[in-house]
Order: C-alpha cells, then sequence, then structure tokens
C-alpha cells in the first residue's frame, strides 16, 4: 500500500463506523482480560456465549477463585481449550490478587507476566480497556498486513511494528478493531468479498475478487 493511500484507507473504515469497539462482551477490565484470555483459537460468539453465564457468578478475580476448577470448567466447556485456559485463568486470579490487589495492571510487562497472557492478549487490554494506542495482531490483521501491503511481515511482530509505524497517530488507536471487523466480514481469508469492499481502491491486493 503507498504511504499516501493509508489516511485516506482508514478514513474511510472511520467514516463507516466512527466508534468500533471489541465484539467481546464486558463491564469491567477484569472481564475484558477473562475474554481476550478465553478466546484464543475461539469465535467471539463462543465466548459470549459462555462469560453471560460465567460472568453472573464469578465478576472478580477473587469471585473466579472461590468459583474452583471444577465449577469454572463447567461453564467454559464448550470454548476450545478449556482445560488449560482453566488453569491459566485461575493462575491469573491469584497473581492478581496477591500481586496486584485484585486490580487488573495497565502496563505491558505486568499484563505479560500473568499466566496465559501473551503480547497479543496484552496489547487488547491496554487498547481496549485503558486506550493506549497498541496493535493486537490475530489472524485477521496479520492477513491483512499482508495482503493490503498495510504492513507486510513474517510475523506478527513484524506485522504490528509495522503497523504502529505507518498508521497515522489519528487513526491509531482506533485501527486495531477497524481491521479485525474488516478482516472478519469482508476481507476473508478465503473469499474477500473485494467487489463491495469501500477500501479496495488503496488496497495493493490485485486478483481482486468479483461478485458471484
Amino acid at each position: 500500500m503507498k504511504k499516501e493511500n493509508i489516511a485516506p484507507f482508514f478514513a474511510t473504515l472511520k467514516a463507516a463506523n466512527p466508534q468500533p469497539v471489541t465484539e467481546l462482551e464486558y463491564t469491567s477490565v477484569f472481564e475484558l482480560l477473562t475474554a481476550v484470555l478465553l478466546s484464543a483459537q475461539a469465535t467471539d460468539v463462543s465466548v459470549n456465549k459462555a462469560t453471560r453465564r460465567l460472568f453472573t457468578v464469578a465478576d472478580t478475580p477473587q469471585a473466579m477463585l472461590d468459583l474452583g476448577l471444577q465449577k469454572l470448567e463447567a461453564h467454559i466447556k464448550t470454548i476450545g481449550l478449556f482445560h488449560s485456559k482453566a488453569r491459566h485463568l485461575l493462575q491469573t486470579c491469584q497473581m492478581l490478587v496477591d500481586q496486584h490487589g485484585g486490580v487488573v495492571p495497565r502496563s505491558r510487562e505486568a499484563l505479560e507476566a500473568l499466566p496465559g497472557v501473551g503480547r497479543k492478549t496484552a496489547n487488547v487490554v491496554l487498547n481496549s480497556a485503558f486506550g493506549e494506542a497498541t496493535m493486537a495482531v490475530d489472524t485477521h490483521i496479520f492477513r491483512m498486513g499482508n495482503r493490503t501491503g498495510l504492513a507486510p511481515g513474517k510475523t506478527p511482530l513484524e506485522v504490528e511494528l509495522k503497523m504502529l509505524k505507518r498508521i497515522p497517530a489519528e487513526y491509531l488507536v482506533d485501527a486495531h478493531h477497524w481491521l479485525i471487523l474488516h478482516g472478519r466480514y469482508v476481507c476473508m481469508a478465503r473469499s474477500p468479498r473485494c467487489w463491495e469492499c469501500a477500501v479496495s481502491r488503496y488496497c495493493g491486493f490485485k486478483p481482486k475478487t468479483e461478485a458471484p
């Protein structure tokens, strides 16, 4: 993607969705952290279905610890990898209680020290909960960075760092949501819907698809 096309690319996405938000459902920073931790290799729909019930009985780190492993697994058993996610979540809750007074920290270092929390999860929390200009590179954003030419890279970190450098500051806080939603519903992996894409004229993807 040419440098001069980046600003209009994001201006167009902003015009269509001025205040984008994550599709994960949450009412607190802890609930967001929990939902993101559970969302690895799972859909937001499946996570929301499970957490709607879970958060009614455990919406704080201590309440989650009081729930215990067996009951926690029962709540999230419909989510992939629920055994390991349940263990990581309870370990994270214990650290939040012991080291942070039950409050989710807002530093990258402290977040990434939590079990099951990697760079991507930390970036989501920093962005969605604390409004920081971070870029959480999931499969959609990795694909978008390479396909559009916005930020080509062989690793998620390479794509992330290029995006942080190339995306204009005024769009950076919301860019993560715009790209995920666009990748999820328009610029899909196997059959991108280029014929209805509002930003196709700015995109570097050459073999654009046509309407079936």
